[in-house]
């Protein structure tokens, strides 16, 4: 009786047919702006994100998982084809793809998955090949996909990619979150109103987590054991050194894959993958080729317990976001280095946050300006973030938050000069231009003001 029981606890773990196992069924959950430390899973001891500990407390937790580039179009095209964003051409935000690109999902398709889109997936309004837009509003998802199971019969393998809006501004107007009570990032300035947008933001995390925990239980009730979740986030914040930034708080992101019986329970990885990795690894799952002219590699060696390393260097970039942010950036991380080169240092970085000050956006910008009249810590964090030394480099070890900027520092030459050439040969290969999208806002000038 007992070998019966372990026998048909086996067959639910592992489902086959005609002794071969099933391809898994997909589950993909991104987040829209959401920081990799604003989770329980990364350390927060306020927020709560029960659905994320779910996942991670039932699957394999990612600790060095990075974008592409941290704004929304670039980085999610990178998504749709494996392509970092100088190869696939829409290297600005609200930009496209070059002419000829080749989009992933119709190798999942081959492959005979059905693909059923909900939310924001990918960036701009036109369709995508191999991608089916069952529903592009970035609310209540879990409503649509409840309607679109009810009203279609469909076979497995699905892949079900699901995008919620949050917390992309503009953040919810009610917080469940006490702005006394909660603790801010030290490169904030603490204001009665950055605590207010700070909230909010919090409170759209958990709504997001919320809807997250009711896709996963449609997806339980559709699949049983048979299938593969995966969450992560698109980018970090929309706070300085969040989004535009590639500071760890902006490219660094949170990533979690759930699947019964094939990846262990509770585990944890320092295997450095990339945003441009995920769909060739989803791809490799259900049995399908990967490009070989590819940027992204699957990693399914370490879902599997296989292996422990994926990359053994991450590079990100940004060039731009309209005319808000006009500011090109390139890094690449070795080991515990981080090396950043800052394109157009004459110019300001800046974005919509700080430039529009919108309620439930950047408001709170008007709050510091009058704080660093007064108080110099505050001035040199609104400078910290306008102006930007030419290169960069970080020894994430020693200084996780990258405030020491170790290019200054003449006993680390051969450090600077290997990532250089590192950069260089990288950005060579991809056919980087190394331009910004259009004229930075020079320093020697005032930023336009948007606002009148």
């Amino acid at each position: 009786m007992k070998f019966v029981s372990l026998l048909l606890a086996f067959l639910v773990v592992i489902p086959c047919l005609n002794g071969e196992e099933l391809p898994p069924n997909l589950v993909v959950f991104l987040s829209d702006d959401m920081g990799r430390a604003e989770s329980s899973v990364y350390g927060s001891k306020e927020v709560l994100t029960p659905t994320m500990d779910m996942l991670a407390s039932n699957g394999m937790v990612f600790d060095e998982a990075y974008v592409a580039s941290p704004s929304c179009c670039p980085n999610r095209f990178s998504l749709l084809t494996g392509l970092m964003p100088a190869r696939h051409g829409a290297h600005p935000n609200h930009s496209q793809v070059k002419e000829g690109t080749e989009f992933l999902f119709p190798l999942l398709k081959a492959k005979g998955y059905t693909i059923a889109s909900f939310g924001k997936v990918a960036h701009g309004a036109r369709e995508f090949e191999g991608l089916d837009f069952n529903s592009k509003s970035p609310r209540n998802m879990s409503v649509a996909v409840r309607e679109w199971f009810a009203s279609n019969e469909v076979r497995e393998p699905i892949c079900l990619l699901v995008g919620d809006r949050r917390p992309h501004v503009p953040w919810v107007e009610e917080s469940t979150y006490d702005p006394s009570q909660i603790s801010l990032p030290d490169y904030l300035v603490d204001t009665p109103e950055t605590r207010d947008h700070w909230a909010r933001y919090l409170t759209d995390i958990t709504g997001m987590d919320e809807e997250m925990g009711r896709i996963h239980k449609i997806a339980q009730k559709e699949f049983g054991e048979n299938f593969l979740f995966l969450f992560t986030s698109d980018h970090g914040g929309q706070w300085p050194r969040g989004k535009w930034n590639l500071y760890e708080t902006g490219v660094q992101i949170p990533l979690i894959v759930s699947w019964p019986g094939h990846v262990a329970n509770g585990v944890r990885t320092d295997a450095m993958v990339s945003w441009v990795d995920l769909v060739p690894t989803l791809i490799d799952l259900a049995g399908g080729e990967i490009p070989f002219d590819i940027d992204g590699k699957p990693f399914t060696g370490v879902l599997r317990g296989e292996a422990r390393v994926h990359r053994d260097r991450i590079f990100t970039t940004h060039t731009g976001d309209g005319v808000m942010n006009i500011f090109p950036i390139r890094s690449v991380r070795i080991g515990k280095y981080k090396y950043i080169e800052n394109l157009r240092p004459d110019g300001y970085f800046t974005n919509h946050s700080d430039r529009l000050r919108k309620d439930g956006a950047g408001a709170f910008w008007d709050s510091w300006d009058e704080v660093a009249k007064l108080d110099p810590m505050a001035a040199a964090i609104i400078r910290n973030y306008y102006t930007r030394d030419p290169l960069e480099l970080f020894d994430l070890e020693a200084d996780p938050m990258e405030y020491d900027n170790l290019a200054r520092n003449s006993e680390y030459r051969d450090v600077m000069a290997q990532m250089k050439k590192e950069l260089t040969e990288w950005t060579e290969s991809q056919g980087d231009e190394l331009l910004p999208h259009k004229e930075p806002y020079l320093l020697t000038e005032p930023i336009p003001d948007l606002r009148k």
